[in-house]
């Protein structure tokens, strides 16, 4: 990767054949999509408009996408709908339960629009939608992938009273690029989240994840690796950046598969426990995989 590349891919040029991935909207997919719209349930593969969507749903894996599908911050890399979120379902916790129980889910990952509307950031919302998978399915793990709460760290243990498997948070990218791709956010508060969690339940897995390909460079990688790992992170995703439609923030360097490897390789060596890195990795790609892998 060129360090300082600021060349900005056009989203209507083509990509790097390394960076397509066919998706197939019939067959399996359809059919689990019609089950999940009987539950009145929602993932974030359709949401975010997830290049692993055919993949993921032919294997019977998902993510739930729990308080709705509009998110009240603007991030300009995300594909989730911004603008005013409706009122919470109280039974929505009920609906992920029955249908990750129709679905015969061994391990449920869970993640949310951002709701900065709710006075504890939908955190009592989460973890009831945990309570509920645990009370209804014996043995079931589940991971949550986390908004950052406003930095309220009562909220966050309330998730975490719970037991979820794995907590969750991504930083999504290196701290200079914060202003542009996460608006409303900031990097040293999801760095706290993840410190928080990690010093008050260190029986739990803490996980983290960033994507590339916005500009950032090596050294900028490392420092955010680095900051991650020391904020009590044992589990670590990078994927590559890949604009969900043409008003999301442009793709600026394509990144050659064979980078992944050699981050993956210095992750490990910083002391993460689990790396997935890869092209199309995204945060709950293969999550149980990657809890077992954690563990061992």
């Amino acid at each position: 990767m060129t360090k300082n590349s600021k060349t900005k891919i056009s989203p209507h040029k083509r990509l790097p054949d390394y960076l397509l991935k066919k998706v197939r909207l019939g067959g399996e997919t359809f059919k689990l999509k019609r089950l999940l719209r009987s539950f009145e349930v929602t993932t974030v593969c359709e949401n975010a408009l997830c290049p692993n969507i055919t993949e993921c749903f032919e294997a019977g894996e998902l993510t739930f996408m729990i308080m709705g599908s509009t998110c009240s911050r603007n991030c300009g890399f995300c594909g989730v709908r911004s603008g005013h979120p409706s009122a919470l379902d109280p039974d929505e916790p009920k609906k992920i339960a029955a249908a990750a129980e129709e679905l015969k889910l061994k391990y449920v990952v869970l993640t949310s629009v951002t709701r900065d509307d709710l006075s504890d950031g939908g955190a009592a919302h989460f973890a009831a939608c945990v309570r509920k998978l645990k009370d209804r399915i014996s043995g079931v793990g589940v991971e949550v992938l986390i908004p950052d709460f406003q930095g309220d760290y009562q909220a966050l243990k309330t998730v975490l009273r719970e037991n979820p498997d794995v907590l969750a948070h991504n930083l999504e990218t290196v701290k200079r690029l914060y202003h542009q791709a996460r608006t409303g956010s900031d990097y040293r508060r999801s760095l706290d989240i993840l410190r928080i969690a990690a010093e008050t339940r260190p029986d739990i897995p803490v996980k983290s994840g960033f994507m590339v390909g916005l500009g950032e460079t090596d050294l900028e990688i490392e420092e955010l690796m680095m900051d991650i790992q020391a904020a009590g992170c044992s589990m670590l995703t990078i994927g590559h950046y890949l604009p969900p439609t043409k008003e999301n923030i442009p793709l600026v360097n394509p990144v050659p598969p064979e980078k992944f490897d050699q981050w993956r390789d210095q992750a490990l060596e910083i002391g993460f426990k689990s790396v997935s890195s890869g092209v199309f990795v995204r945060s709950s790609h293969h999550a149980q995989e990657q809890l077992k892998s954690a563990l061992d």
